[in-house]
């Protein structure tokens, strides 16, 4: 399991370095660019989705491997309020979208 990020969406707002349990995500300058996130080592990556999550950007994103049931298909968040969406976008292109209301997130 392992995220991956896009350095051309990225905006360097270093929220994904500092919500990695794993300390794996450093910020790093890109040719010409400003400093862009990027992950160190991708097979360390525990799957947590912290990164994930943080990015105001959907700039990260987490590959949904067949071993979990996502045959490929990728997940990034986006956040408004109270509600936090999963956006997966599968290998056809479909997408699809599962809105978790954060007040409710601890409950079950």
């Amino acid at each position: 399991m392992s995220i991956v990020i896009e350095p051309l969406k990225c905006i360097g707002c270093t929220k994904c370095t500092q919500v990695c349990p794993g300390n794996l995500i450093e910020m790093t300058e890109l040719e010409t660019e400003k400093k862009k996130a990027v992950i160190k080592y991708p097979k360390d990556c525990w799957g947590c989705v912290s990164c994930v999550k943080e990015c105001p950007v959907q700039a990260i994103s987490f590959f949904l491997g067949a071993d979990i049931g996502g045959n490929g298909s990728r997940m990034t968040t986006r956040q408004a309020g109270d509600i936090l969406s999963w956006i997966i976008e599968k290998r056809d292109g479909t997408i699809e979208i599962i809105n978790i209301d954060r007040k409710d997130a601890n409950k079950y």
